[in-house]
């Protein structure tokens, strides 16, 4: 795997530029950093991996909650 980094002096098109390489199928993994905040936005999908450990959430749930059954 290479990895480039790139430094960007406007914001905005940094933005667009982050975009762009989010959306080609051989980039594996986007990252953002400003100098500013020394904040990261991540296009990492399993970053939130474990979101729901310990929730009983099942198609079959989320169906009976989404459309419950009405006596007639």
């Amino acid at each position: 795997m290479e990895q480039i980094v790139i430094q960007v002096k406007n914001k905005e098109k940094a933005k667009i530029l982050h975009e762009l390489l989010a959306s080609l199928d051989f980039v594996e993994f986007v990252r953002m950093a400003t100098k500013d905040n020394d904040t990261e936005e991540t296009e990492d999908f399993f970053a939130l991996a474990g979101l729901w450990e310990g929730r009983d959430i099942s198609q079959e749930s989320i169906r009976q909650q989404a459309w419950p059954r009405q006596s007639s």
